[in-house]
């Protein structure tokens, strides 16, 4: 491919490599042969782990990537020649086509998705040229599959697969009459005169090539952030959409590691990782350099200062490409909460690995996520055909975040929702669906014996929203239902999942079905949605269909039925089944749910998570007698340290008194200033 994506890997090797800020590291120190040992352990169990892939699919992302290329620039040609341009101009029509995200850092696995940018001219532009005539001609071509646009997404973009390849495609259209073969993306000035879609669109490479140019070993970084990737998934905190952290905020954090601890190898650098981000005083903003303010082009940057929706950030991880952004804004304080009792636990185990009381599969064992709580919400979805649910599903998933936002808002912060971004398919019913689940508990600390949260109007609203979907179709339904923990399918097990709670003896089973008996009878799972589908093979089908689910639950568990004492009740009653309020949903309540309880978790999570004392009168970083710590540094995190973690404005402007600086104006603003 000619320049595109290809020089720029190359670019990036060949770049010098620095720290972000003024400030020297944290710890030179060089690792150990017990380091180097433990390292070469970690790298073993990633390969075993199958976590690379083979030279015969990387070949074949590599050509695929050309083809695209091609492709583009011949489409950028045609529209040329529509648009009645000088046949010079046609001749000298181009498109570049490069790559960010995982496979652009080079930490992507076997059948990971490629995300590319398609760079075109500025008469072409994204909403007409690419997503209905780019669109249109990669209809018609064999080599493309489950093609899905995405127009009104945050970032637009274009999902498929080629050959086999899932590719997302973003488009942006610069200020430029002609793409030159030798494009250069990082320029400030591919900025001027577009649009904020266009401007996070091209942040992604720019953010990509950022990152590689400011760690200070590539190789190091990508090791260890194909490690913590896989850790992150394996534990269930590695989902953008749905409020935890994405691929752009785990390279991020682990820059900013590499960073402070230059000479470490991956083995010290993920046991420092979460040495770190355990002491994290959030919402203090982890960042990899200066924030650039380019007033020129005037796109704003993050600034808690300035920007009121900034302060609300829970969790800010700058991205150091202008204009700086937070990458993680989708985190809430419930999904907060999930990501330090995982870096906990994480800091626990590396700590036993340390001293060689643990092995690397301890780090890596799965979440057991329907361990954790006594209630979920269950979101169902449902549509005619596999190409209705995707887009479907795709669109409701994107709103997940807004209904643990909701909930939040609307219990006060009391009633705390944990998203978990896998979802489950039913394989005995033979529709196609969906569901995910949300795990519910009531604030820690807390504790009023029979408290009520009725969530019924936050639901109503939820699928309000749901509703305002553009390309909705008939057959596209959806239900928000509650489940307690006995009451989980047993599919859900069967696709991986570990199945919690042993067959409990026949008198509490009694007594459970008597205290569930007004909840699951009017927790009927999709029936309106699934009574279309199984009109056609008879009246009594619909009922079979709630059989089917009520089959596949699994046993009650003993700690239910003793906990229920210490109850809170939440409430979630007479929802729309339907979004568009369809016929067919409509003659089912599958969404009315009587009142439950929902018992204090705080007893689950203890046994669950690492205790792991956590002083808060301690500096954020807590070094080992080994490592050197420039003093300068100390005093620093000393004042820091003190912050409060509920405002962003207020962190920066104790910080500006404490460094002697003022933050994000004229004066750089150095990560380690920052920490």
């Amino acid at each position: 491919m000619a320049g595109s994506f290809v020089a720029g890997r190359a670019i990036s090797r060949a770049s010098p490599k620095r720290n972000g800020g003024a400030d020297p590291p944290l710890s030179l120190a060089m690792p150990t042969v017990a380091d180097l040992q433990k390292t070469a352990e970690l790298e073993k169990f990633l390969v075993e782990a199958g976590l690379y892939e083979g030279e015969e699919e990387s070949a074949k992302r590599e050509e695929v990537l050309r083809e695209i290329d091609q492709i583009v620039k011949e489409w950028v040609k045609q529209l040329t020649s529509q648009k009645g341009y000088a046949e010079q101009m046609v001749e000298e029509a181009n498109a570049a086509v490069f790559t960010f995200g995982s496979y652009r850092l080079g930490v992507h696995g076997p059948g990971a998705d490629i995300d590319a940018l398609c760079i075109g001219p500025s008469y072409v532009n994204r909403e007409e040229d690419f997503f209905v005539t780019l669109y249109g001609a990669l209809l018609e071509m064999e080599d493309v599959t489950e093609l899905q646009p995405v127009p009104d997404a945050h970032v637009p973009v274009m999902k498929f697969k080629f050959r086999g390849i899932p590719i997302d495609l973003l488009y942006a259209s610069v200020s430029l009459s002609v793409i030159p073969p030798d494009f250069d993306i990082s320029q400030g000035s591919v900025l001027c005169n577009v649009d904020e879609a266009t401007v996070r669109s091209l942040n992604g490479c720019r953010v990509a090539d950022q990152i590689l140019r400011l760690v200070p070993n590539a190789e190091n970084f990508r090791t260890t952030l194909r490690c913590l990737k896989y850790w992150a998934q394996r534990r269930g905190v590695y989902s953008n959409v749905t409020g935890l952290l994405g691929g752009v905020s785990w390279a991020l954090l682990v820059a900013r590691v590499c960073q402070l601890y230059p000479n470490a190898v991956p083995s010290m650098l993920v046991s420092r990782f979460f040495r770190v981000f355990t002491q994290w005083q959030w919402p203090n903003p982890v960042m990899l350099c200066t924030i650039e303010n380019d007033d020129g082009l005037g796109f704003s940057v993050w600034d808690p200062r300035k920007n009121p929706r900034d302060r609300s950030h829970v969790m800010p991880i700058i991205t150091p490409a202008y204009p700086c952004m937070n990458s993680s804004y989708n985190v809430s304080t419930s999904t907060l909460r999930v990501i330090m009792e995982q870096f906990q636990f994480g800091n626990k185990i590396c700590q036993e690995i340390e001293l060689n009381k643990a092995s690397w599969t301890a780090l890596f064992e799965p979440f057991q996520f329907f361990e954790v709580y006594t209630r979920y919400l269950v979101v169902d979805i449902v549509a005619d055909d596999d190409d209705d649910l995707r887009l479907w599903k795709g669109w409701i998933e994107s709103r997940l975040r807004q209904l643990t936002l909701k909930i939040e808002r609307d219990t006060k912060g009391m009633l705390q929702c944990h998203p978990y971004p896998y979802e489950y398919a039913d394989p005995s019913i033979q529709c196609a669906h969906c569901a995910f689940y949300m795990g519910l508990s009531r604030k820690e600390g807390i504790k009023i014996r029979g408290q009520k949260f009725d969530i019924r109007g936050t639901v109503d609203e939820f699928m309000r929203e749901i509703g305002m979907y553009t390309l909705w179709k008939t057959g596209m339904d959806l239900a928000v239902t509650h489940v307690r923990r006995q009451q989980i399918p047993s599919y859900v097990f069967e696709q991986g999942c570990k199945n919690p709670c042993p067959p409990i003896c026949a008198s509490q089973q009694d007594q459970s079905d008597k205290n569930d008996s007004e909840v699951y009878t009017r927790a009927v799972s999709l029936e309106g949605q699934l009574k279309r589908k199984y009109d056609s093979d008879g009246g009594g089908d619909v009922e079979s269909c709630k059989s089917v689910r009520r089959a596949s639950v699994s046993p009650a568990c003993e700690e239910t039925s003793t906990q229920l004492q210490d109850d809170v009740n939440f409430g979630l009653t007479n929802c729309s089944t339907s979004p568009h309020g369809s016929e067919e949903s409509a003659s089912g309540n599958s969404c009315g749910v009587g009142i439950i309880g929902l018992v204090d978790e705080t007893s689950i999570l203890d046994c669950l998570r690492p205790h792991v004392e956590n002083d808060r009168t301690r500096t954020i970083l807590e070094q080992t007698a080994s490592e050197n710590v420039v003093e300068k540094d100390e005093r620093k995190l000393e004042g820091i340290e003190s912050l409060p973690n509920s405002n962003c404005t207020e962190f920066m402007e104790v910080a500006e008194a404490v460094t002697g600086t003022i933050l994000t104006e004229n004066v750089p603003f150095s990560g380690h200033e920052v920490i």
